[in-house]
C-alpha cells in the first residue's frame, strides 16, 4: 500500500474521487485487508506454581519480552517485579546525616563503632568519632547499625517511679 507523505488538498481529493474508488472496491473484493481479519482471542492469565521454578532476576530483567509484557501484566492483574533499588537506604542515611544522629555500627566481626555519619556512597560510610580518628567503613563489613539512643533506653520511655 502506497502512502503519500505530503498532504493533499481537498480539491485534489475531490478530483480523484470517482476513478480510484471503483478500482479500490474491486481490489478489496480480491484480497481482504488486515482490518477484516478476526482479532486473536484474549490470552488467559498463566498461573505459575510458587517455589523455585522462577528464572534468575537478571534473565527476567534483560529480556525484551518482559518490557512488552509489563503493561499486559498490569492489565491481567499480575504483580509486577519490585524495583531493585527502593532508595530507602539513601533516605535513611540522609536523615541521620542531617540530624547528626549518634549511631552505633556493628561490624561482621562483632566490633562496634560509634559516631555520626558524615557521608556515604554505594560501597562505604565515613563515620566521625569523638575522641578517636574518623573512619571509613566498607558496607560489606557492616552487620547492622542502630541509633545510640536506642542502646541506652532512648529516654522516650517513661518510668513509673
Amino acid at each position: 500500500m502506497n502512502r503519500k507523505l505530503i498532504r493533499t488538498t481537498l480539491a485534489e481529493v475531490k478530483g480523484r474521487e470517482t476513478a480510484p474508488q471503483a478500482r479500490e472496491n474491486s481490489e478489496r473484493s480480491e484480497r481482504p485487508e488486515r482490518s477484516e481479519r478476526p482479532a486473536p482471542p484474549p490470552r488467559a492469565p498463566q498461573h505459575r506454581p510458587s517455589g523455585g521454578g522462577a528464572a534468575p532476576r537478571e534473565a527476567r530483567e534483560s529480556s525484551p519480552a518482559r518490557d512488552r509484557d509489563s503493561s499486559s501484566a498490569a492489565a491481567l492483574g499480575r504483580k509486577k517485579i519490585p524495583p531493585a533499588e527502593t532508595s530507602a537506604e539513601i533516605f535513611y542515611y540522609k536523615k541521620q546525616m542531617d540530624q547528626h544522629t549518634p549511631m552505633i555500627i556493628v561490624l561482621t566481626d562483632g566490633e562496634e563503632v560509634e559516631g555520626t555519619i558524615e557521608w556515604y556512597d554505594r560501597t562505604a560510610l565515613k563515620i566521625n568519632r569523638k575522641g578517636a580518628p574518623n573512619i571509613m567503613l566498607l558496607k560489606h563489613n557492616i552487620k547492622y547499625m542502630f541509633k545510640a539512643e536506642d542502646r541506652d533506653g532512648g529516654g522516650s520511655e517513661e518510668t513509673g517511679d
